[in-house]
């Protein structure tokens, strides 16, 4: 798996951004929103049960990603058709406002290390990346454990400080000075 330090890897997929058919695929690369942070989280299947709390969580925190100058990408195994036929069917997906990328090949997957071999599916990770593509945060879940967003927010936070953040910090806490 890849981890804190690693680059993140290459990769070229379809995404879906909208529920309107004119408007609704894109490409979006490793060099997309170049300059960004990128939170990349990956959820195993599309129609299952704990994957859309993730998904509306993700969603419903985006501005606070976005006024951090950080982008998110979610991404799983299934293609761009059913990303859009799961997005127009549950309320809580119609409206997001981040890419869903399509990882078909498993490549992107495979690439970050974090493909569950018995099930063929990527396993609920996550991933903080800085603006010049290193990760700095990599995090992943058991298939049935949903993770907590609030807390990759909290992270980006940490991260963003280029400080030392303590146990439980957050934005606007003090932070340690090295003796």
């Amino acid at each position: 798996m890849l981890t804190v330090g690693n680059r993140i890897p290459s990769f070229d997929l379809q995404a879906v951004v909208s529920t309107e058919q004119e408007k609704a695929f894109t490409r979006v690369t490793h060099q997309s929103d170049a300059g960004k942070w990128k939170v990349i989280f990956f959820w195993p299947k599309d129609f299952t049960f704990v994957c859309p709390t993730e998904i509306a969580a993700f969603g419903k925190l985006n501005r606070d990603f976005n006024e951090r100058d950080a982008v998110v990408y979610g991404a799983s195994t299934d293609s761009e058709f059913v990303h859009l036929a799961w997005r127009r069917s549950h309320p809580d997906l119609k409206e997001l406002p981040f890419p869903m990328l399509a990882d078909i090949k498993r490549e992107l997957s495979m690439a970050f290390g974090i493909l569950d071999g018995k099930e063929g599916v990527a396993l609920r990770a996550t991933f903080i990346v800085d603006p010049e593509g290193v990760i700095r945060f990599a995090s992943v879940h058991d298939l049935n454990v949903g993770r907590n967003v609030d807390e990759v927010l909290r992270t980006l936070d940490a991260l963003q400080t280029d400080e030392l953040c303590p146990c439980n910090w957050q934005k606007g806490d003090a932070v340690l000075k090295a003796a």
